[in-house]
């Protein structure tokens, strides 16, 4: 048993702003500034690394600097920028808008968020176009979609091959469909778009409710050499909940964090959660604490006996030997 416990965390800094649905348009609490939500992140303790937002949210909207400053103060660092190509003005699309003029704008705020990528010093850009898609049949044509989204990443992404752009994809929501929709495609059109720095963002709860096996969906991206990083939270399929880790499926999470373990991970694990009713600071604890605990597990499962009982395809051997791990009295039950 080889040990592990590779206990460093970062998280999405949307986790501890304001959160609006269309029910409560008016939003999920007070207002919460970036500079608010940096601040509170911090407040968590273990997090080294935040996905930022931009533009950056708040009165006068905060600059590169004073960013960069509160980072230093709370000691933290930048993983990645998340350009806001899904807002209003993009409702239609980013990428696949039927307006030259609006693709433009999504270019042109990519480009401007790359630049302070590079000053802040992330180690990649996440690309999420929420707003691309389709909402009904015959609306578009799926072959333009295709070449749409294939030309914007290679003019985003092909100046900059020093930087990794990650495509998050994700099935549906804010669109019926989403063009970046699953695993097999996203890696499709990666291939398509043709450069060595563009790969996947997977976030564990769109894998779920898209369908998918996480674990097997990583597989397929650690395969090509494609997997950028991953978004840990949970959900119980039907909706994208961004739910606290492990609170849904657990051993789909347990499943998730040995393929990569196996695959030799060694970035911060980032929480992806909307805790619209709970304190973000104790959520993010409880997911912190859930991580923490099935890493330590994985320290203790026996990989050869494992191996052996996939081998033989034996379901029932195989869960066994991480319930009497997660249980501790399942073995003795006999």
């Amino acid at each position: 048993m080889t040990e592990y416990s590779f206990n460093r965390f970062s998280a999405g800094v949307w986790m501890f702003g304001r959160f609006v649905d269309r029910y409560a348009a008016d939003g999920y609490g007070p207002e919460v500034s970036i500079t608010d939500a940096i601040r509170t992140a911090a407040s968590v303790g273990g997090i080294e690394a935040l996905d930022l937002n931009y533009p950056f949210w708040g009165p006068g909207e905060p600059s590169v600097a004073d960013v960069r400053a509160l980072l230093e103060e709370t000691g933290m660092r930048t993983l990645a920028i998340t350009p806001e190509i899904y807002t209003q003005t993009f409702r239609a699309g980013a990428f696949t808008n039927p307006d030259a003029t609006v693709r433009k704008q999504a270019i042109d705020l990519i480009a401007r968020a790359t630049e302070v990528a590079y000053e802040l010093g992330a180690d990649y850009m996440k690309i999420w176009p929420g707003q691309d898609g389709f909402d009904y049949p015959l609306q578009a044509d799926p072959r333009r979609l295709w070449e749409l989204s294939v030309d914007a990443m290679q003019q985003i992404a092909g100046p900059h091959p020093d930087l990794p752009f990650a495509i998050e994809y994700k099935p549906k929501e804010p669109r019926t469909h989403m063009f970046f929709s699953d695993a097999a495609s996203t890696l499709l059109a990666i291939e398509d778009i043709g450069l060595d720095n563009v790969g996947v963002l997977l976030d564990f709860g769109h894998s779920l409710y898209g369908g998918e096996s996480p674990a097997a969906a990583a597989e397929l991206c650690l395969a090509r050499r494609r997997l950028i990083d991953v978004d840990l939270n949970d959900n119980f399929r039907g909706w994208d909940d961004d739910l606290a880790v492990g609170s849904v499926h657990l051993l789909e999470t347990l499943e998730f964090l040995l393929t990569l373990k196996r695959a030799g991970w060694d970035k911060p694990w980032k929480l992806d959660q909307f805790p619209f009713r709970e304190d973000p600071v104790e959520a993010a604890r409880a997911s912190i604490r859930m991580l923490r605990a099935l890493l330590r597990l994985l320290d203790r499962l026996d990989l050869d006996e494992l191996d052996a009982a996939r081998e033989r395809q034996d379901a029932l051997g195989a869960q066994r030997l991480a319930y009497d791990l997660l249980l501790g009295e399942f073995a003795a039950a006999e």
